[in-house]
Formats: structure tokens, C-alpha cells, sequence
């Protein structure tokens, strides 16, 4: 053996081991979500206490979760998770033998009506391309059946299935193509085949570093988003600064974390960093751009804050709070967002308890100097 086959050799051992990884732990994640919708359905069913909940089964189930440090599974997810039982009812025949034996349970549920069972498998039928549940779940991540299982036509989702696999498609890609009425298209084309071999030369294939980084998966493993995977040096080193900073001031405040992820219909969102006032009681969210103030960024705000508002703040805490850091060469501009404020004994604490607009205005326009001209 020569030393570049020692090298070659390792390097393959490395990424075969390292895509065996993703793909189980990709496995077990969309086997725990289906298995959750499973537990939720089967509740619904039957659970003896279920009257009690009502329409607030879902928003009840994951504060209930959330104390129990269970990360992932806010009421978006879990009605997600369900969803995706009831689309995909053919997981169970993978489920039952991996959970024989063990402590997990798999709870029966009651089947749909005898019509509805019918009409489904007469459509099934005439799919004869119908993709196997064990081949899928070698190919596509959870992230990729949360998209799937948005699409009601039978038909139309094994087509998006089967291209998506064929394709090695990353969720992005899936994305796209749905947008863009593929499959619609592909129906309407005179020359089919070549219409999707073109898709396909323009792929944008699924990496094994993309399934690790995902979101449900990093929740799922316990492991942490790190900052440096959504800002670049300027940014991550500016908040890094302005945390200490704000710490620092002795104002209450309390740091929640930075980059704090939420997920509306399978779309992630982060806040730069979230703090909590304890003498104002309410969250206080910051939002950092590297580059002139504009009225998108205070639209996304405004979307972060309403957000926050409705399904991160506790019964009786006030309404969250937005400052908007936007820096160039020639500006600095900080903007407070105080939406659906109107308390005027709280707008009193917060003009109080907040920094000055010059105080932080002073500590960006430094420390951007500072590390525009560090040396290289």
C-alpha cells in the first residue's frame, strides 16, 4: 500500500461511516415523529381525559413537553407529526418489528370508514410506481416528508417522491420543484423524459453535512445550533460584544440564547439573540444587519415579534420587545419596535430600563472599527 492509498483510504472510511450515521439517525428521528402523530391520534381516539383539552390539546401537550425539556415539539410540530401518521399509515409495518420486544408501544387506532379505505386503494392501484416506505425512508429525511405530506393528491406526492429520489434532491430542491408545478408541467410536456432529465442535470443533491445540520435533527440529537452556521465573523463577533455588553449593564437583563430558532409550516426562523427583562417581563429581541436600515427589516421584526408574542410569552408577561441593529460605513442606525404596546406605565419602564440609543449606537460604531481594522 502507498501513502496516498493510506490517505484515500481513510478519507472513504470516514465519509461512508459518517453517512451511515445521518441516515440512522435521520431514521430514528422520522420513526419518533411518526410514532408521536401515532400517540396523539390514538389520544384523540380515546383518551379518556381528552374533553378536557378540547382544541388546546396541541398548545397543552407541548408546554407540557417543553418542561420536560423535550426540544422540538412545539404545537406546529406535533400537529406536523400527526399529519404525517395519518399520510403515511404504511409506516407502522417498518415500526412493528423494530419495537417487538422492546418498551415502546404501538397503540392500534380506529380506521378510517369503510368508503374512504376503498377510494384509496383503488387510487393506490393505479400508482404502480408506489414507493416502498423502507426505500424512502433510506433517501428522505423527515425535513423532506414534511413537505411531502402538505400535498393531498396521492398521484402528485408519489411523483414528488419518486423525482425527489431519483434526483437525490435536497429539501430546497424538493421545495422548488413543488413551487414551480413540476409536476403539473411534466404532465402538460410533449417530451416528458427530457423535461426531467433537465431537472435532474440541475440538482442539487442531498450532502450528508446539510442532514446533520438540519434543525430537526440537531433538536432531535440534543445537540446545539451553533451561531457560526447562520452569521458570518463581522456579525457573530458584533454579537458577541453586544451580549456581553448588555450583560454587563445591569438592567435585568437575562440571556436567553442567540440564534433562537422557530419553525412556522416547515420554514425556520432566528432571531440574532433573545434576551428576558425581568423588571420590564418580557422578552427583548435583537436583530443584527451588517448594512443600511431598510423597511424589510423592520417588517421581519414586526413578523418575529408577533410570533413571540402569541406563542412564546407567558400568561401575564408583557408583549416582546425588538431593537434593530443595522450598521454600514456611513451609519449606524438603532431602531426600537415596541409592537402592540400601548400600557403607558410600561412605556415609562421601558424607556427607563432600556439602553440609550446613543449608548449602543457608540458600541457598534466601535467595535466595527475595531475589527475592520484588526490585522489580517
Amino acid at each position: 500500500m502507498k501513502f496516498e492509498q493510506l490517505i484515500e483510504g481513510i478519507e472513504n472510511l470516514q465519509k461512508e461511516l459518517l453517512n451511515r450515521t445521518a441516515v440512522q439517525v435521520n431514521t430514528n428521528l422520522t420513526i419518533r415523529n411518526w410514532m408521536i402523530g401515532l400517540y396523539i391520534i390514538r389520544y384523540e381516539q380515546g383518551g379518556e381525559d381528552r374533553a378536557k383539552y378540547g382544541d388546546k390539546l396541541f398548545e397543552e401537550l407541548a408546554d407540557r413537553l417543553k418542561k420536560s425539556k423535550l426540544k422540538g415539539l412545539s404545537s406546529t410540530n406535533l400537529r406536523l407529526c400527526r399529519q404525517f401518521c395519518k399520510v403515511y399509515p404504511q409506516m407502522r409495518e417498518i415500526i412493528s418489528p423494530i419495537v417487538q420486544g422492546g418498551s415502546i408501544e404501538l397503540p392500534e387506532v380506529i380506521h378510517q370508514s369503510v368508503t374512504d379505505e376503498l377510494h384509496e386503494g383503488i387510487i393506490q392501484k393505479k400508482i404502480s410506481n408506489t414507493l416502498s416506505m423502507e426505500l424512502m425512508l433510506k433517501h428522505l429525511s423527515f425535513t423532506h416528508f414534511a413537505e411531502l405530506v402538505k400535498i393531498d393528491n396521492l398521484l402528485k406526492r408519489t411523483f414528488y417522491e419518486i423525482e425527489g429520489i431519483k434526483g437525490k434532491w435536497s429539501v430546497r430542491q424538493l421545495k422548488r420543484q413543488i413551487e414551480t408545478l413540476l409536476f403539473e408541467r411534466t404532465g402538460l410536456s410533449k417530451d416528458k423524459v427530457q423535461l426531467l432529465e433537465n431537472v435532474h442535470l440541475q440538482n442539487d443533491n442531498i450532502s450528508i453535512s446539510g442532514i446533520l445540520r438540519d434543525p430537526y435533527i440537531l433538536e432531535f440529537t440534543g445537540l446545539q445550533e451553533k451561531p457560526q452556521y447562520n452569521e458570518n465573523d463581522l456579525e457573530s463577533a458584533l454579537m458577541e460584544h453586544l451580549q456581553t455588553f448588555l450583560l454587563e449593564l445591569g438592567h435585568g437583563f437575562c440571556f436567553e440564547g442567540r440564534q433562537k430558532r422557530f419553525t412556522i409550516d416547515n420554514e425556520h426562523y432566528y432571531v440574532d439573540m433573545v434576551f428576558y427583562h425581568k423588571y420590564l417581563r418580557c422578552q427583548v429581541l435583537i436583530d443584527l444587519k451588517v448594512g443600511k436600515f431598510s423597511h424589510q427589516d423592520a417588517g421581519q421584526m414586526n413578523f418575529y415579534l408577533s410570533y413571540f408574542a402569541e406563542n412564546e410569552t407567558p400568561v401575564g408577561d408583557n408583549p416582546p420587545i425588538g431593537i434593530i441593529l443595522c450598521t454600514d460605513k456611513n451609519e449606524t442606525v438603532v431602531k426600537y419596535a415596541t409592537t402592540k404596546i400601548d400600557h403607558d406605565l410600561f412605556i415609562s419602564k421601558y424607556l427607563v430600563e432600556l439602553p440609550e440609543e446613543e449608548e449602543l449606537r457608540a458600541l457598534i460604531e466601535n467595535d466595527r472599527t475595531l475589527l475592520l481594522n484588526e490585522p489580517k
